[in-house]
């Protein structure tokens, strides 16, 4: 079934975590770091740039769980 444009549905909101490697850091360390990221605080990639001076810019991105109350 088609929603309407005027049923609320609530969007996704995400936090993220800005994280900045320098151009010192090997490859598969940054693997490393990304892994145990993603399996401990469940974050996941949402960009990796790759600069010409070889540093990585990365962002980070998790869901924000909103509980609602069932009073």
């Amino acid at each position: 079934m088609a929603r309407s444009l005027n049923s609320r549905v609530p969007a996704t909101e995400y936090e993220f975590r800005h994280i900045s490697l320098p151009r010192t850091t090997s490859r598969g360390a940054a693997r490393r770091l990304l892994t145990e990221q993603a399996e401990h605080g469940h974050w996941e990639l949402a960009r990796l740039r790759l600069h010409p001076d070889g540093t990585r810019k990365i962002v980070l991105r998790r869901k924000i769980l909103r509980v609602r109350p069932t009073l």
